[in-house]
């Protein structure tokens, strides 16, 4: 019993693991796991290999030393990037690949805000936990999955059909899952599931599994809407002359300067964009991001007539665009966190839902009549999802 126990345990965390790569791929937020694409971080990490990815809202502020995840600007033409952090200044953040003989503001980087952190990697003993070939391995299965959607004729834009990719992904996956489980199920009830013994003993409380899955997509929900998201600062000096440095602007004149709303995973976004400041205007307010793209909002800010130092806020709140606009909007207007609310906990209820569905119930006397309708059931429900 304890090494069957042992077994499904060790399951359980493959199980897990998988989830949270899978989600922090569609998401665009690491979550729990992250992997590099490129060289910069040899010999630390190589090309392809994975580490333990804490997200920023868990983690304090980073130290010189550590490997921070950060929403690059210019980097690779902008995106997550996974560099060491060498210095820290009054401007920001100093980094640098290990690989790179220059720091990465050197080469006309900016340096890195707190509201550029995304995540960063688990260290023990001064090293960097890495898992080889993890990023590999999930880059050659997504593009597997992208080739298989393009011969079926997914499309990546619009809306609905921007989830097309990832639905058909878990499909197969769910297909592959309960086809074994079914060719299974008489082995499942030899083993004395209804009366103790065998692998009844040594099996994972599907509910606790559910509730393991569960926790895990209102995690990367959340850091999905909170880490990118949050509020921009901008130091405006209002002076007598015009000048070419950003935010010195005459006083009494308008001057324009881009915030980038930038979606790093494959499910779109949907932002809207404030100020309380009555000499800014922006356009437009709210703003949807389809999958791995990008978009800029105009902030308008006009200095007052007397000059000085004027510190001026921008606040983003971004959202999974899992809910139509409309109904968005409306929760949004009614408070900014009661959209955030509703698509965690129907992400969140949804997920347990769909787990217990296809685990199965949690007592063991109901395990040998389930086994006999769960696959078909669970089957009927995958096909649907087709």
């Amino acid at each position: 019993m304890i090494r069957r126990g042992v077994i499904r345990g060790g399951q359980a965390v493959v199980l897990v693991t998988l989830g949270a790569l899978v989600v922090g791929q569609l998401l665009g937020q690491p979550i729990l796991l992250g992997f590099v694409e490129t060289g910069s971080m040899e010999p630390t990490i190589d090309t392809g290999d994975g580490f333990v990815a804490i997200p920023s809202e868990l983690t304090d502020d980073p130290e010189p030393g550590d490997v921070i995840v950060f929403e690059a600007t210019n980097i690779q033409g902008g995106g997550l990037t996974t560099h060491r952090v060498v210095e820290e200044t009054s401007q920001g953040y100093v980094t640098r690949g290990d690989a790179n003989p220059f720091t990465d503001q050197d080469s006309g980087e900016p340096h890195v805000r707190d509201a550029q952190l995304v995540a960063e990697g688990w260290q023990v003993n001064g090293e960097v936990v890495t898992v080889p070939l993890l990023g590999t391995t999930v880059m050659t299965a997504g593009e597997t999955i992208e080739r298989v959607g393009t011969r079926l004729g997914v499309s990546e834009s619009g809306d609905a059909s921007a989830l097309a990719l990832p639905i058909l992904g878990l499909s197969i996956v769910l297909y592959a899952v309960e086809t074994v489980r079914e060719r299974r199920s008489p082995s499942l009830e030899s083993g004395g599931i209804g009366d103790g013994r065998g692998t009844g003993d040594g099996w994972i409380d599907p509910r606790l599994l559910a509730v393991g899955f569960a926790l895990l997509i209102v995690l990367a929900a959340a850091a999905a809407m909170i880490v990118p998201a949050g509020t921009q600062s901008y130091d405006v000096i209002s002076a007598e002359f015009e000048s070419d440095r950003p935010l010195v602007i005459e006083r009494g004149t308008t001057d324009e300067v881009p915030y980038s709303i930038a979606n790093g995973g494959i499910v779109p976004t949907r932002s809207y964009v404030e100020s309380g400041d009555e000499n800014v205007r922006l356009e437009p307010e709210r703003a949807t991001v389809g999958p791995r793209g990008e978009t800029t909002v105009a902030v308008s800010i006009t200095a007052p007539d007397e000059t000085g130092h004027y510190p001026t806020y921008v606040t983003e709140y971004r959202y999974l665009y899992v809910l139509p606009a409309p109904v968005i909007d409306a929760l949004y207007e009614c408070h900014p966190w009661l959209p955030f609310a509703t698509i965690v906990s129907l992400l969140g209820g949804g997920t347990y839902l769909l787990s217990r569905r296809l685990l199965g119930p949690g007592d063991v006397r109901s395990k040998r009549a389930a086994v006999r309708s769960r696959c078909t059931g669970a089957r009927s429900f995958v096909r649907r999802l087709y």
